[in-house]
């Protein structure tokens, strides 16, 4: 698993992201809740596509106690700067990850839009 800067939320809470590989998914906590209190998550699932391989984030969330604190873009900039650097391809299925892509287009090296490939393979690897 790998872990990422941690950050502060807009209540100047430290959060930290990592990538829980086992579950696919990457999911970030925020000081001063429980051990072990995911305040929320993205998941996606790795596809080769030739030479490349894709990340295919294709949902993500927050817990509603932890609404309204900004954690959903930090987990989501965090989970594309970890996914860039590893020279992956990212592919935002997510709404929130496809809305957070075209609002930072310095993303746009990285990211390949979503294809009906895509979408046929991501029905059947959830089935």
């Amino acid at each position: 698993m790998t872990s990422h800067q941690p950050t502060t939320d807009k209540t100047g809470a430290q959060t930290s992201v990592r990538d829980n590989a086992s579950a696919q998914r990457y999911e970030i906590t925020v000081d001063g809740t429980p051990e072990g209190v995911v305040a929320g998550f993205a998941e996606y699932r790795d596809r080769v596509d030739g030479a490349d391989t894709e990340r295919v984030f294709f949902h993500t969330e927050v817990a509603d106690e932890f609404g309204g604190r900004g954690l959903a873009t930090i987990l989501v900039r965090q989970a594309l700067d970890d996914a860039r650097a590893r020279g992956l391809v990212i592919v935002g299925v997510c709404p929130l990850v496809a809305a957070f892509l075209e609002k930072h287009p310095e993303y746009a090296d990285a990211a390949r839009p979503v294809s009906r490939d895509v979408l046929g393979w991501l029905r059947r690897q959830q089935s």
